[in-house]
C-alpha cells in the first residue's frame, strides 16, 4: 500500500515531532510512508474565513499531489475534515455557480482515501495495540472536528487504552470545545480564553500529567492556557504517545 503523510501547516511549522512520530509509528507497523514535498495548505484557513474561491486552487493542489497514493494519513482531525467534508461541498458549489464540474472531478479521487491517523490505524490496519509504552497518567480531549466532523468515536480511546503503562483517566466535560476554533480564537478572544481556562481546569482535576488530543491546533490553544495558568500538565499529541516505546521513548518526560 502506497501511503502518504499529509502533515498540515501547523505541524510543519510548529510541531514537526508529530510528523516524525507518525512516520515512526507507521513504519513500526510495517507501512511504507512517503512525504510528498509538493504538499501545501489544504485551504481550511481560507475557507473558514470566507475566502472560499481562494481555497479552490489549494484543493486542486492537494488532489494533484496526493492523487496516486492508496491512502493519505493526517494527524489532524480539522484538516482531515476539510478534505472529507468541505472539498465535496466546494465542488458542488462551483457546479451550482455555473463554473463546471472540474473541481468536483479533481477532488473526488482523494476524498474517500484521506484518513485521520486513528481511523487509519483502527479501520484500515485493524490494530488498536500498536506496541506503545507510555508510563504516565493521561487524560484525553476529543477535538470538535474529530468528534463531530469525522465521527472518530472511541477509536482514540481504544488506542490509548492499549498503551502499556498508560493510565487513562476520564476528562470531565470532555466533549466541550476547548475554545480554539481556528479564527474563532482571534475574533472572539475573551470567550475563547474563558473556554480554554474551563478546559484546563477540568484537565487539572483529573490529576493527570498529560492532556492528550489528536490535533495540535487545539493542543496549541490548551497548552498556551496551561502555560498562562502555570499548571503542571503538558499537552501531547496522540501520535507521540503511540510512537513511544520502552526502548525508544518520544519527547520529554512529563513534569507532573
Amino acid at each position: 500500500m502506497r501511503v502518504a503523510l499529509f502533515l498540515t501547516c501547523v505541524n510543519d511549522t510548529l510541531y514537526p515531532d508529530t510528523g516524525r512520530a507518525v512516520v515512526k509509528l507507521l513504519t513500526r507497523l510495517g507501512v511504507d510512508v512517503d512525504f510528498p514535498m509538493g504538499q501545501t495548505c489544504c485551504g481550511q484557513a481560507h475557507y473558514n474565513t470566507g475566502y472560499r474561491h481562494e481555497a479552490e486552487p489549494l484543493a486542486r493542489r492537494f488532489a494533484d499531489v496526493f492523487r496516486d497514493y492508496e491512502a493519505i494519513v493526517t494527524p489532524s482531525g480539522s484538516c482531515g475534515a476539510m478534505v472529507r467534508e468541505l472539498y465535496p461541498r466546494m465542488g458542488e458549489r462551483a457546479r451550482a455557480e455555473g463554473r463546471g464540474d472540474t473541481l468536483a472531478a479533481a477532488v473526488a479521487p482523494v476524498v474517500p482515501k484521506t484518513y485521520e491517523l486513528t481511523e487509519f490505524l483502527v479501520d484500515v490496519l485493524g490494530v488498536t495495540d500498536v506496541g506503545a509504552h507510555y508510563p504516565h497518567r493521561v487524560t484525553y480531549h476529543p477535538t470538535c472536528h474529530g468528534l463531530r466532523g469525522l465521527g472518530l468515536g472511541d477509536r482514540p480511546r481504544r488506542l490509548l487504552e492499549a498503551v502499556k503503562g498508560l493510565e487513562l483517566v476520564e476528562l470531565p466535560g470532555a466533549e466541550e470545545c476547548c475554545g480554539f476554533g481556528g479564527t474563532f480564537a482571534v475574533k472572539n478572544a475573551d470567550v475563547s480564553a474563558a473556554m480554554g481556562a474551563d478546559k484546563v481546569r477540568s484537565a487539572e482535576s483529573t490529576g493527570a500529567a498529560v492532556l492528550c488530543a489528536a490535533d495540535n491546533s487545539c493542543l496549541m490553544h490548551i497548552g498556551g492556557t496551561m502555560a498562562r495558568l502555570r499548571t503542571g500538565m503538558r499537552p501531547v499529541h496522540l501520535a507521540e504517545i503511540l510512537a513511544s516505546t520502552e526502548e525508544d521513548p518520544m519527547g520529554e518526560e512529563p513534569v507532573a
